[in-house]
């Protein structure tokens, strides 16, 4: 009973943890129930129950504003998360009674394995729930991300519980508490001392946030509305020489209006970009071969030519796509997805010119902006600058966007890059490299946000080019004491049942 109670007041905290309550320091001590039930554990169902119980709650509540969609999206998906919990647990079974150091090492690298899979399978991984990314909440440590990112930072924050569980043994260990406790002061110190910074160029960058007239349930010439938004507000809200990039969301054209096979539509969007003196960004749709369409990022030049796309690469499984279409086709409401999105193979940047300089800026699309290796491979690629355009318009009023702009931040921090960060529908905000975030605008409303960022000048971030390696180097430690003591005596500590007063 002890173990169960332990394993809801788990996934409560970390549910608390991330939006819509956002206490990012909890945290560090979310892990910590579920971990002691991990060490106490009997046998392996007990393990494996234990496990899915807190995966499934968690995630559940989590992504609670999937169910938006309907049960066909989240009871699965809730599921997939509990399995991967269940996983985890199953290790923890097996290392239940080895000594401290090896439990402790094993339960970091363990979660850190757990982490890095989930964040890649299946179906190009979902990584939301990674216990880094919490630390956007806090300033200081966020400021270190810069050398270890939101993956190092899980690495951080199990370290810490493992440790704080470890004190609870009967010949209980203090030192790896110690160790993690250090860690954590360092870096925090660090990252207040040696925030990012971008440091470059100043780019005076203007959102232009256009709504939709019937977000989720979808209405005659929805595509059209939103377009003619986006056109209004530009050409009322933004004078001549008053922002250098112009950005519109995800989906802010689509249909008939669209600048690829519209003549009229790009004449008038590149008209926009010369009136203002502004490059000009904007995402939106358009139908590829028979069953496909490409999800993309066009751009303007101040001269009013088109001067580059971005293809989507990682399209959103059941939403931009259905895998195992032939087979599950017995389940109404996939019909609802009837084309594949065309998956782009590389990372894009577009060159930008302003008064004290130049450079170049990359962009991702929406579900993109949560894999951090996707941001990553465009500041690999020369962007001196993040663009995410973003819609969010079928979550309804749930936490989908704060969730997501979380991970942006910790991005922002983890590369030393200003992001601006458009939507249609969802928070619109400009974010600094710090991970500071400016004016943002609310959920469904039509908006401008302006404000200045910076082409990134400084020296890549370690995260920039070394990307994972803590989670990495935590994997690799923990699966050679894992082997290596399954091949020998591995039963070398016993927790003993607490006496009854």
């Amino acid at each position: 009973m002890a173990q169960i109670a332990a394993v809801l007041l788990s996934a409560l905290l970390m549910w608390a943890s991330f939006p819509p309550l956002s206490l990012g320091f909890l945290v560090f001590v979310a892990p910590i129930p579920f971990l002691w039930a991990m060490r106490r554990v009997t046998t392996p169902r007990e393990a494996g129950w234990l496990g899915f119980l807190f995966g499934a709650l968690f995630f559940g509540s989590l992504l609670s504003w999937i169910f938006i969609l309907g049960w066909v999206a989240w009871i699965p998906l809730s599921i997939l998360m509990g399995l991967w919990a269940t996983g985890y647990a199953l290790i923890m079974y097996i290392v239940r009674t080895w000594s401290p150091w090896r439990w402790w090492t094993v339960t970091i690298g363990g979660w850190a394995l757990w982490e890095f899979l989930r964040a890649r399978f299946p179906l190009g991984g979902f990584p939301w729930g990674s216990v880094g990314y919490p630390i956007n909440t806090l300033s200081w440590p966020r400021g270190a991300a810069q050398w270890v990112g939101a993956s190092g930072w899980g690495v951080i924050v199990i370290g810490f519980a493992a440790g704080a569980v470890l004190m609870f043994d009967e010949e209980h260990d203090r030192r790896p508490l110690e160790i993690a406790a250090t860690v954590i002061v360092v870096f925090t110190l660090l990252g207040a001392i040696f925030a990012p910074d971008a440091n470059g160029p100043t780019v005076r960058v203007a959102i232009v946030q256009g709504n939709s007239p019937c977000p989720r349930v979808h209405c005659e010439n929805e595509k059209v509305r939103i377009y003619n938004n986006h056109m209004s507000l530009t050409g009322t809200r933004l004078d001549a020489d008053s922002a250098d990039l112009v950005v519109w969301g995800e989906d802010s054209f689509g249909g008939e209006v669209n600048p690829t096979f519209n003549g009229q539509v790009r004449r008038d969007m590149g008209a926009q970009a010369t009136r203002i003196g502004a490059y000009l960004l904007a995402g939106g749709t358009r139908p590829g071969t028979p069953g496909t369409f490409d999800n993309y990022n066009v751009v303007f030049s101040p001269s009013g030519e088109v001067i580059g796309e971005y293809l989507k690469r990682h399209p959103v499984p059941f939403g931009e796509f259905v895998p195992f279409r032939k087979v599950l086709q017995f389940i109404p409401q996939l019909d609802e997805v009837p084309n594949d999105m065309n998956r782009g193979d590389e990372a894009t940047v577009f060159p930008i010119e302003v008064a004290d300089g130049s450079g170049e800026f990359g962009s991702v699309i929406s579900f993109e902006a949560a894999f951090a290796g996707l941001v990553s491979s465009e500041v690999r690629a020369g962007a001196q600058l993040i663009v995410v355009a973003t819609n969010e318009g079928s979550f309804g009023r749930g936490s989908a966007s704060d969730q997501l702009l979380g991970m942006v931040r910790m991005s922002a921090a983890s590369l030393g890059v200003d992001v601006v960060h458009a939507a249609v529908t969802g928070k619109s905000t400009i974010i600094r490299a710090d991970g500071s975030m400016g004016a943002t605008t609310e959920l469904f409303t039509e908006d401008v946000v302006r404000g200045v960022v910076n082409l990134q000048t400084s020296r890549r971030t370690v995260f920039a080019v070394a990307g994972d390696w803590l989670q990495v180097l935590a994997i690799v430690v923990g699966l050679i004491v894992l082997a290596g003591t399954l091949g020998g005596p591995s039963r070398d500590f016993k927790i003993r049942p607490q006496r009854r007063r």
